[in-house]
């Protein structure tokens, strides 16, 4: 795959303080930003522009809504990317840790790559208690009924496009990242992880930093998981 196009999809609430950090960490080979402002009512929007991303509107909240805003946009351009990355706006990844993230799939072929958020490169405090249960809770039960070798949920992701359109995503909230990885499972993609750093977010979790949120998130996941050990 010789000098890949590469399309960064961001979906942001309220990340005026990092989404700049975030896009401006990005390495050089990235073709284009996208950043999703999922309803955001702040200067989300104007930082994303000014740090040089392309900036969308989403007002219907989800994670999965923006990401589908940033698919779509995507779908209706003449020239058409080889890779996909998905990336959190609250500056708690490594963006420079792009190019390590996508390096299965351009010298290994491989159709996936999720970043893997280990317990040795992350920051103390990164990950709430309710978040490492739910991703050990998630994974195990993937091994368990798929066979999988997933260890994460973690945002930071990359995939193939024509491989991303073929899993037909709809989850719209909290759901988007377990649907992913389930649907790669069925569809048999070829996938690996790559050990990431992860730092404390720049402001307040929208999800794990609630108990609603993190409810919410914990049923939607199992759901997905217990749809597909049933097809």
């Amino acid at each position: 795959m010789m000098k890949p196009i590469i399309k960064v999809i961001i979906p942001a609430y309220n990340e005026q303080d990092s989404i700049a950090n975030v896009i401006n960490d990005l390495p050089k080979i990235v073709t284009e930003v996208i950043v999703i402002s999922n309803n955001s009512t702040d200067n989300t929007l104007m930082n994303a522009q000014h740090a040089g991303a392309t900036v969308l509107k989403e007002n219907r909240k989800g994670y999965g809504y923006a990401c589908l805003k940033g698919m779509d946009y995507i779908s209706k351009q003449t020239i058409k990317p080889d890779i996909i990355v998905f990336l959190d706006g609250d500056y708690s990844d490594y963006p420079e840790q792009l190019t390590a993230l996508i390096n299965p799939i351009i010298n290994d072929h491989l159709d996936f790559v999720v970043g893997a958020r280990v317990k040795e490169l992350r920051a103390a405090g990164s990950m709430t208690p309710q978040q490492v249960f739910g991703n050990w809770l998630a994974t195990f039960l993937m091994k368990l009924l798929f066979n999988a070798k997933f260890t994460d949920l973690g945002p930071f992701r990359a995939i193939k496009y024509d491989q991303l359109l073929a899993l037909n995503m709809e989850d719209k909230t909290y759901g988007w990242t377990v649907e992913m990885q389930l649907k790669a499972l069925k569809q048999k993609l070829t996938y690996t992880e790559i050990p990431m750093k992860y730092r404390n977010r720049i402001g307040v979790s929208k999800v794990s930093g609630t108990v609603k949120g993190s409810l919410f998130a914990g049923v939607k996941i199992l759901g997905w998981i217990f749809k597909y050990s049933f097809k």
